[in-house]
């Protein structure tokens, strides 16, 4: 039988190295699924328990192994599925290609069955590239400037295929002059910016006595030009949240995460500073930055588009991270005045003295702190951890130090509830020999969590590594909100919106053959954590934790702190639980001596 369009495009993604594509199937794209059914090489089929999953596991694929990570799903309600993970790949800036599919071009403009006007619903969140297939010659340009394109702009594209021309016998592209022929591969260039602005950037770097980094994830794969960076002006360092590991936290300038989520070490430095040199961040909070009349800044970002617009930078400088760093370290020189690094360090020290004893604060039952502490303690060199929203991020930004070779994620610019788990089953597909580990809370594992369990169950076996552990954060309580309503809204909690049912996910975990673990004493949390890193199938810990340890950060402002009292005075149910939690936590930073 000759091939077909859907046959000959599972062998163009092949050609591309595609290994897997995460998706649902729907009549939309019968002609895949049957294609699928014939192929005797990848990819291969990943099948999701939703469309919105299957999209965060591509947003997790790629956000771990750098690669485009590909999608599918059928017409009408299942594209529109996907639209929640693919505005998480735009607004992170990762590589991702939808594959979906349309009603027969016989029927397109009649209002017939699931039929959605799908150019224009993904017009924005594809806006770098969105197409329909309509005839067999044009698919291999259409798949492989799908895929260039998301690759090159770090975005996500979308290919749109009538079901009616997935059946259609495959006609290779000619020779005429409205042919558009195709081509594998792409040789990738390294942006350099022009030689006098890196001058002007040193010039600028060298006349500081105080110099803050701020560091993203477009600086990933810099350790080396970082370092020199930081020696050579005696800075520190902070992270911005998807950049978290870009540095390793051992590092004694490198003073974590800034912002809501931030360290005292990072509020500090950027407090103080009087230069400031931002490498591949776009960390939207100003508040958090110097003052507007306190540093002269330098930025260095990979895309004119990014660059320029958080702060008022003197230079930007456009260009690779890694080539721009590497142009300018030989023309910085060495800041003999140590003070400023020094107070750097100490507040560095001091931040992760006061991390340790809020995390072994007692609650009741479990400080969710604790958690995230012990995990720390116990972290692989190799380990992929994935963050859920909510006060999961607060506990994984701040509590979470990485080392050796640790990457991690989460959303971070659209913050949307749900990817945690599906990002892990990402990464394992990305590093099937590497240890994944998803913190959520119970809210997130409720929406879609539990259910991406069965996806777990159905193709760990595949994976080298057998470890893939998420820890659910079991306190009924939709918590990040309930904190927001008290702390932003001045509004006590309302439970009917706030309070979830009670769920046994580690129950669930054992009924599907996977390895669940209950865990209500403080105590046992080291050795749970030994036991799923040392497990012979994935493992769920369900772990009952304070929902009154407050997320505020360390660096509360006394809006927010008016805000929340406010909202406790009106008659929040749970208004002891929290100030009692609320001073225990704030009393760590003043205490001296042993942890409290």
């Amino acid at each position: 039988m000759a091939p077909t369009v859907a046959d000959r495009l599972l062998e163009r993604l092949g050609e591309w190295d595609v290994k897997q594509v995460f998706g649902f199937p729907g009549d939309g794209i019968n002609g895949l699924i049957a294609a699928w059914g014939r192929a005797e090489s990848p990819p291969q089929f990943v099948q999701a328990r939703h469309e919105e999953m299957a999209a965060f596991e591509a947003v997790g694929y790629a956000k771990f192994s750098g690669q485009v990570g590909v999608c599918a799903a059928t017409s009408g309600p299942g594209a529109i599925h996907l639209l929640n993970g693919l505005y998480d790949a735009k607004l992170d800036h990762v590589p991702v290609v939808a594959i979906v599919g349309q009603t027969a071009r016989s029927a397109m403009g009649g209002s017939y069955q699931q039929e959605v006007d799908l150019q224009s619903l993904f017009k924005d969140v594809c806006s770098e590239y969105v197409q329909t297939c309509m005839v067999p010659e044009q698919l291999p340009n259409l798949i492989d400037r799908a895929i260039r394109i998301a690759v090159t702009e770090s975005a996500p594209t979308c290919v749109i295929i009538p079901g009616d021309v997935q059946e259609l016998e495959y006609v290779t592209p000619g020779n005429g002059m409205k042919d558009v022929p195709s081509s594998l591969g792409t040789v990738s260039s390294t942006a350099a910016p022009d030689p006098s602005g890196v001058r002007a950037a040193a010039e600028l770097l060298n006349a500081g006595t105080k110099v803050a980094l701020l560091v993203g994830q477009g600086a990933r794969g810099c350790v080396q030009e970082l370092t020199e960076v930081a020696e050579s002006l005696g800075a520190g360092a902070a992270k911005a949240l998807l950049g978290k590991d870009v540095l390793s936290d051992t590092l004694p300038w490198v003073t974590g995460p800034i912002g809501l989520l931030g360290s005292t070490a990072s509020y500090r430095m950027m407090q103080n500073c009087d230069t400031l040199l931002t490498v591949g961040s776009n960390f939207p909070y100003l508040n958090f930055m110097p003052g507007l009349e306190q540093a002269r800044a330098v930025q260095i970002d990979r895309s004119g588009k990014w660059i320029g617009m958080r702060y008022p930078y003197e230079i930007n400088l456009v260009g690779d991270a890694k080539t721009t760093l590497q142009q300018l370290i030989p023309l910085l020189n060495r800041n003999a005045d140590r003070s400023f690094r020094e107070t750097v360090e100490s507040d560095v020290a001091a931040w992760w003295n006061d991390v340790e004893r809020r995390a072994m604060t007692g609650a009741d039952p479990i400080n969710p702190m604790r958690i995230f502490h012990e995990l720390s303690r116990q972290l692989p060199a190799d380990a992929m951890v994935s963050s859920d929203s909510g006060t999961a991020a607060n506990w994984y930004a701040r509590q979470l130090k990485f080392h050796g070779d640790i990457r991690g994620t989460l959303s971070g610019t659209l913050a949307t509830m749900g990817p945690g788990v599906p990002y892990a089953i990402g990464a394992k597909w990305a590093f099937p020999d590497r240890p994944s580990i998803a913190l959520v809370g119970d809210g997130a594992m409720q929406m879609n969590g539990t259910a991406e369990l069965i996806t777990v169950s159905r193709y760990w076996e595949q994976w080298t590594d057998p470890h893939l552990i998420v820890a659910v954060l079991h306190n009924n309580d939709l918590n990040q909100v309930t904190w927001e309503l008290r702390a932003m809204a001045g509004s006590p909690t309302f439970p009917e919106s706030q309070s979830l049912p009670d769920v046994d996910y580690a129950g669930f975990a054992r009924s599907l053959g996977l390895a669940g673990v209950n865990i209500d004493d403080p105590e046992e949390l080291a050795g749970a954590w030994r036991t799923a890193l040392s497990a012979d199938r994935p493992t769920v810990l369900d772990i009952r934790c304070d929902a009154s340890v407050p997320p505020i950060p360390p660096h509360t402002t006394f809006e927010q702190l008016k805000s929340m009292a406010g909202a406790l005075l009106k008659g929040d149910e749970d208004t002891w639980g929290v100030v009692k939690e609320g001073v225990k936590q704030k009393m760590q930073q003043y205490l001296p001596g042993e942890k409290h």
